[in-house]
């Protein structure tokens, strides 16, 4: 009875996935309120991945890769999902092995289009230049 009451629970409060997007546009400001007229933080570059936390009718509230949340404009935002690698270098494999050949290498801060989630927890990902590879969770945000 106790686990029905907790499933149910969760389903009435929303808990869900997260909610990634990425910005669409080459460039987006990230607001500390909901309104042009509010202070500017940061601009972040087209495919920026974001963490959606609040959606209002032209605004949308975003967490990013560090955990700072602002507020960027509905229409900067496209439902394409990008990460951004966290690790020193990310190593890129071939088949979705630790022992697989290398695919392809990526430096810090690069956003990799992510494409799926592929067996035993790696993310299949896309290179700007068209590579694609198998990564670790661990190495990316926004997955």
């Amino acid at each position: 009875m106790s686990r029905v009451f907790l499933v149910l629970f969760l389903i009435s409060t929303g808990v869900r996935a997260a909610d990634f997007r990425s910005v669409q546009e080459p460039a987006a400001v990230l607001y500390d309120a909901p309104s042009r007229a509010a202070t500017p933080l940061f601009v972040v570059q087209r495919h920026y991945p974001l963490e959606v936390i609040v959606m209002l009718e032209a605004w949308i509230k975003v967490r990013d890769h560090a955990g700072a949340l602002t507020w960027i404009e509905k229409k900067a935002l496209g439902d394409k999902r990008m990460v951004l690698v966290t690790a020193p270098v990310l190593e890129a494999r071939v088949r979705a092995e630790d022992g697989a050949p290398l695919a392809f290498s990526a430096a810090q801060n690069v956003v990799l289009e992510l494409l799926e989630a592929a067996p035993a927890g790696w993310l299949r990902v896309r290179h700007t230049d068209g590579a694609t590879g198998f990564a670790r969770p661990a190495q990316v945000w926004g997955d």
